[in-house]
């Protein structure tokens, strides 16, 4: 198995961290999303913005391979990726007050004893919510499945391994690993330069996929 191998080994490390990081994003984008409804909708809510995220992986999973085989798209991934960081890295200069309210809501819990759970989040309908929530969930399901898919090109055994625990992330331990980054933000940076680093290899061997039809086109 390729996982065995040096290459596999380092393939494999890159997959989990991408999993970690994004897997954690993605909740705390559904904690705040429903941190600003009544508690008696907000697991509700969270509820069905994990499920959705889960679904939506599992269905980005059983497409993506084929995808990133047509000409252009591995190219089209890497860029996609790389808006990502830029992304990433913009929510991780901001303050720590809206990934708390987050947090709060996905563990219900009162975490920085100001009396409130997720106090100070703007008021929302359950409508409202599941729609942020689902928006979210489309997007930062495709980046999750196009990273692995990317980290783990030419590695198939590494590729299933990635994908599984996505989902079994999204699905299981979505409040813990949030609540994780959270605390520990080296994690979420070290994760960053991961996905930074597959995106620029993807743009780089989707550039040199899609080179000779753009030098055949301009000749």
């Amino acid at each position: 198995m390729e996982i065995f191998t040096y290459e596999g080994l380092v393939a494999l490390m890159q997959v989990i961290g991408i999993d970690l990081v994004l897997a954690g994003d993605n909740a705390i984008v559904i904690g705040l999303a429903a941190a600003g409804l009544p508690k008696e909708l907000r697991a509700k809510a969270i509820l069905v913005g994990i499920i959705a995220a889960t679904v939506m992986r599992i269905g980005f999973a059983l497409i993506t391979t084929q995808l990133l085989e047509i000409a252009g798209l591995l190219l089209a991934g890497g860029i996609l990726l790389l808006w990502v960081c830029w992304k990433m890295w913009r929510e991780l200069q901001n303050g720590h007050a809206a990934e708390d309210a987050a947090v709060e809501a996905l563990a219900d819990a009162d975490l920085n004893a100001d009396g409130t759970i997720a106090g100070g989040a703007p008021t929302k309908t359950f409508a409202q919510a599941a729609t942020q929530i689902v928006i979210a969930d489309v997007s930062m399901s495709l980046d999750n499945v196009l990273a692995v898919a990317g980290a783990a090109h030419g590695h198939p055994t590494v590729l299933v391994i990635g994908l599984v625990l996505s989902i079994a992330l999204m699905g299981l331990a979505a409040s813990f690993i949030a609540n994780l980054l959270n605390k520990y933000r080296w994690i979420a940076y070290i994760g960053l330069l991961i996905i930074l680093y597959v995106a620029l290899k993807m743009m780089w061997e989707g550039w040199h996929e899609v080179q000779p039809m753009v030098l055949g086109m301009l000749g």
